[in-house]
């Protein structure tokens, strides 16, 4: 089996053939259909994994059962399955509150190696997941089955960019018919923000993101208004499409200090601001804390689009099949497995908004994203 490892912080990441350990009773072996690259990938591709290596790296994946251990009894070879990075157990505290994004067995499950590269040495997994790869062996509740004939490059992204963009818009923020939006960063996450907020029957969506193709796609997704930051104050143009006052709900999805900053510049007063990237570890956000008490703004972080994935993932799936939510439209290129690294650059340049791997596929460009 081949996958693309992280063999330590700040490196090109590897494709090597591994083999499986024996399965855990509670384990299900995968064949990995499509794998999208996340921001969240580059993240950690730069600042490690507190240390762990080497590790198969990639989070938002599908793919199809291939065997199960002996423990796992409603799932069969064939199933499709979408990969939950954050395991739902159902039975921890903050599973039987409705709050499975903070399963406890989080840190357990991510914990075990299930691969050994051609020396015997231990290689782990991502988020207990690892889906930069041609095979995967997760935990039983890192899955979720679903029943759907749409291509797995689609489902691979309801396993994180859809159910990020769009959870953060229905879960986290609960947005109300009519109100109007502001995104701050339009990349995968952002375009599932911009089509949550559509499909919450938000009346203005503003999309804000310095590149072309971005603030194109958003348009397409349901964006009413598009703002370029590098030809005019953000603020000032969210202000004016808003009469002066501010959005009610302002997000925020580039994993930065100043974005968020931004994003809450933009919220009027008494309105919310959602933090949706992922930020490196340590990141500073610095507010003035008279305009927090005066303005009764609401700042608010959105893990995993405060998601239940039992619950969320098939209806993702039941609003793209019903044609409510675009999944492909966010796909700008396939490639495979040995492309990895080239897509990690495109991210970083702005040049995609989200490469998926399939293994064994030759790259096929769905057009470039572009420059302003």
């Amino acid at each position: 089996m081949r996958a693309a490892v992280m063999i330590g912080p700040d490196r090109p990441l590897e494709v090597r053939e591994l083999s499986p350990r024996p399965l855990r009773p509670t384990d299900v072996r995968l064949r990995i259909e499509a794998s999208g690259i996340c921001r969240s990938d580059s993240t950690i591709r730069r600042q490690g994994m507190g240390g762990l290596s080497p590790v198969i790296l990639g989070h938002e994946g599908a793919g199809s059962v291939l065997e199960v251990g002996t423990g796992v009894h409603d799932l069969r070879p064939g199933d499709r399955v979408i990969g939950a990075f954050q395991p739902a157990c159902g039975d921890c505290w903050h599973c039987a509150r409705g709050r499975t994004q903070f399963c406890e067995r989080m840190i357990e499950i991510a914990m075990r190696a299930h691969w050994t590269d051609a020396g015997g040495a231990k290689t782990w997994s991502m988020s207990g997941l690892g889906t930069f790869a041609e095979e995967a062996v997760v935990d039983r509740i890192s899955v979720v089955p679903v029943e759907s004939d749409l291509p797995s490059e689609q489902l691979a992204l309801v396993g994180c960019a859809a159910m990020t963009g769009v959870g953060a818009v229905l879960n986290t923020a609960e947005v109300e018919p009519g109100s109007s939006v502001a995104v701050v960063g339009c990349g995968g996450v952002g375009q599932f923000i911009v089509q949550g907020a559509r499909i919450a029957g938000a009346s203005r969506i503003i999309a804000v993101d310095p590149q072309a193709g971005k603030r194109a796609a958003a348009l397409v997704g349901g964006a009413t208004d598009v703002v370029d930051p590098g030809t005019c104050d953000p603020l000032d143009a969210v202000r004016d499409l808003t009469d002066g006052r501010g959005v009610d709900y302002a997000f925020e999805a580039v994993a930065s200090g100043p974005a968020l900053v931004q994003a809450y510049g933009m919220a009027r007063n008494a309105g919310t601001v959602v933090a949706v990237g992922m930020p490196a570890a340590g990141t500073q956000v610095t507010f003035d804390g008279f305009q927090l008490f005066s303005t009764e703004k609401r700042l608010v972080g959105c893990y995993y689009g405060s998601g239940q994935v039992r619950r969320d993932f098939p209806r993702l799936v039941n609003l793209a099949e019903a044609g409510l939510l675009d999944l492909g439209a966010v796909v700008t290129r396939r490639i495979g497995l040995d492309e990895v690294n080239d897509a990690f650059d495109a991210l970083d340049d702005g040049a995609v908004i989200r490469s998926v791997i399939v293994p064994g596929a030759a790259p096929v460009d769905a057009g470039p994203v572009g420059r302003p």
